[in-house]
């Protein structure tokens, strides 16, 4: 008998969150009749740049299912009443939010119309943002379990009915160890053994093929990378004004960062107020395909953000031994280990990031006088690319993922206890 599961995600396919195809994908290949979903119709370069495509997409909906969705409500009201009651009189939440969550309920009928007749045994939803709540009001609407899988900025910054979504949900992937101790610190009454660390990866290339890692000449210019959408969270700015200062200080430098996003326009006047046009630009988005050479180019790979789970971007950085510089927040100290694998600084203090790429430029200048320096970087760049093969490595995680879903979802298997898929 063929196990059928719906996936949801707020928006698939995405350049940005490649982990969720992976995954659909993955457990097609283990015989899995999988449902994709999107809450929001994708951008059309998206979906036209995938393999992947959904077969439902919840917004904008047709006036016949949102009708029939109101009809699902009215009918099975017992079902969904416990979480409109928590809507409407639990909870510290304002106004808009209670508002917003009645309207994902009405999305989550929606979504059950769809997948009515088509056999559903389990519904997963990757992040736990509105798709999470919309899937878990279809799965008590059609009496299936539902999982979720948490990250970053979906459990420590926007985590509205988190504590609903968790005591309902079968199970809940996360991609740290940090994740989950935050998880059963804030929500004791969550059974720990529902809570399952899943690690997410890179493809790991073969370490003979990669070239020596490149020291850098005295007057060389210092080139510095950085990847991921012009965002808020993601603190583009703080990066743009620590580039400001290293140029106060004579460093030669260049900063390429590669995404886009709502954050452009004030990224641009910042770095024309900093007067640093000639020193640092934005790429706007850059597929997957043409990464490899802006990693090739750069001497340093750097993270600003204020939030993470644990980034594809210095997984990927890592692997193909570039230096990275990231905060010590969230889970990525479980990646980037202190002088070990790469730098890190303190969150938020921009003289420690200044003074930290400061040691990174004069270890990267010093190695033809002192070989013990240049043996140091090299063995900082070597073990970052082991940490990825070993730890974070894209085809193990999938494979380790497919199987926790197969054991944990089939119907004749009981709740396993807390694992790390990664199987360290």
């Amino acid at each position: 008998m063929v196990l059928t599961v719906a996936y949801l995600a707020n928006e698939f396919p995405s350049a940005v969150e490649p982990y969720v195809a992976e995954e659909i994908e993955e457990l097609r290949r283990l015989g899995v009749r999988v449902i994709a979903g999107s809450v929001r119709k994708p951008a059309a370069d998206e979906a036209s740049a995938s393999d992947c495509a959904p077969q439902i997409v919840l917004w904008p909906s047709h006036a016949v299912v949102l009708m029939r969705a109101l009809w699902l409500c009215i009918r099975r009201m017992k079902r969904i009443g416990p979480l409109i009651s928590r809507v409407l009189f639990h909870g510290r939440e304002g106004p808009v939010k209670r508002i917003k969550a009645l309207a994902h309920t009405w999305l989550g009928a929606c979504y059950a119309v769809w997948l009515e007749g088509c056999g559903i045994e389990h519904i997963h939803v990757h992040h736990g943002y509105l798709g999470s709540w919309i899937a878990m009001v279809a799965a008590r609407l059609l009496g299936v379990e539902f999982s979720m899988t948490l990250h970053g900025s979906d459990l420590l910054l926007h985590r509205a009915y988190l504590d609903t979504k968790l005591e309902n949900c079968g199970f809940c992937l996360t991609v740290s160890e940090y994740n989950r101790n935050y998880i059963l610190e804030h929500y004791p009454k969550v059974d720990a053994e529902k809570v399952v660390v899943a690690r997410l990866g890179v493809e790991v290339r073969d370490l003979a093929g990669l070239p020596a890692p490149r020291m850098k000449a005295s007057s060389d210019r210092l080139r510095l990378l950085a990847v991921g959408r012009l965002h808020a969270v993601k603190d583009h700015a703080f990066l743009i004004r620590a580039c400001a200062q290293l140029c106060g200080r004579k460093v030669n430098l260049e900063c390429a960062i590669a995404g886009e996003g709502p954050e452009r326009r004030n990224l641009e006047l910042l770095i024309r107020k900093c007067g640093l046009e000639e020193r640092v630009k934005l790429l706007g988005h850059v597929p997957r395909e043409r990464m490899d050479s802006f990693y090739d180019q750069a001497d340093v790979v750097v993270l600003t953000s204020r939030s993470e789970g644990i980034p594809l971007v210095l997984m990927e950085a890592m692997a193909r031994g570039k230096v990275v510089l990231a905060p010590a927040i969230t889970g990525i100290p479980e990646l980037v280990i202190a002088g070990k694998t790469g730098f890190l600084y303190e969150a938020g203090s921009m003289d420690d990031f200044v003074a930290r790429l400061l040691l990174i430029r004069s270890l990267m200048q010093s190695p033809g006088e002192s070989p013990a320096v240049g043996r140091q970087l090299d063995q900082i760049q070597r073990a970052a690319r082991m940490q990825v093969r070993e730890n974070f490595n894209r085809r193990r995680r999938l494979q380790s993922f497919g199987d926790f879903f197969l054991r944990r979802v089939s119907p004749q298997t009981e709740s396993l206890p807390y694992e790390d898929l990664v199987l360290q």
